[in-house]
């Protein structure tokens, strides 16, 4: 099974810049989309039913924000949107589907802005959203299943993981109170960042660049784009690459695809 996980920065755009393209090359299994910021009829056909995928859009009750999707080869054989908790239930955030022996879930953890409602908006987003990984983890393997979590977690974990750190340490994304509960992910709930664990002394790869000055020229990025997994899956994980366009004009988002390979 090989997965791919990418916020699109809006799924109309990112329609019209490249993503149907590159959807019909990829050998992905399945593909997690966030910030799809779109209602399925605002969507043309070859992005919403496209040839050999199946597709679920979870978009948020707010228009025009969020939003997040799976495509998936084979059909899903359960699908729930949400977790379980009554603010961020219909705010487009999380999507999970039971694909056999493995559930695939996308999720769009709030970026957040230091001193605003955003910040405290992903901090509630955060408490809540941990107890449900420690429950979801104990459900999935007591089955004999597996979970894979991709998304846009909005949150670089170390200092290899974001190439200006030492200016962002008072910013949301790099805040040491964020990092630290991106670690009880990781310690406290035993899930496995899968591509740091393939590539564990590499900076980066970069996952996010932004769009003002020469960020991708320069790949002066983050690393927020994670495949969280279970244990038993992140073990038989081969291969990981960040799908990073070849020059910027050829982008069609400001997130490029995270890839892995699962032997599963």
């Amino acid at each position: 099974m090989t997965i791919s996980t990418v916020n699109v920065n809006g799924l109309r755009a990112a329609a019209k810049k490249g993503f149907v393209e590159w959807l019909a090359a990829t050998e992905a299994d399945v593909v997690c989309l966030q910030e799809t910021r779109a209602e399925r009829a605002q969507l043309a056909p070859e992005v919403i039913a496209p040839e050999g995928w199946h597709v679920v859009l979870a978009p948020a009750a707010a228009k025009g924000r969020a939003g997040v999707a799976l495509y998936t080869r084979a059909r899903p054989e359960a699908v729930r949107v949400g977790f379980g908790a009554a603010e961020f239930d219909g705010a487009g955030r999380y999507v999970e589907a039971d694909l056999g022996r493995v559930s695939v879930a996308s999720l769009y953890l709030p970026s957040g802005e230091v001193g605003t409602e955003r910040q405290a908006e992903k901090e509630r987003f955060m408490a809540a959203f941990l107890p449900y990984l420690l429950r979801r983890r104990a459900e999935v393997e007591a089955q004999g299943r597996a979970l894979v979590v991709c998304g846009d977690w909005n949150i670089a974990h170390r200092e290899a993981d974001l190439k200006n750190w030492r200016n962002n340490r008072k910013n949301s994304g790099f805040l040491p109170e964020e990092r630290a509960w991106l670690s009880r992910v990781f310690d406290e709930a035993g899930y496995v960042d899968v591509v740091r664990a393939l590539l564990p002394e590499r900076e980066g790869p970069y996952s996010w660049w932004s769009y003002r000055g020469r960020a991708f020229d320069n790949d002066a990025g983050w690393r927020i784009d994670y495949q969280v997994a279970t244990p038993g899956v992140a073990g038989v994980a081969k291969e990981a690459r960040v799908e990073r366009a070849a020059a910027h004009d050829l982008r069609w988002s400001d997130h490029a695809p995270v890839t892995v390979a699962y032997a599963w």
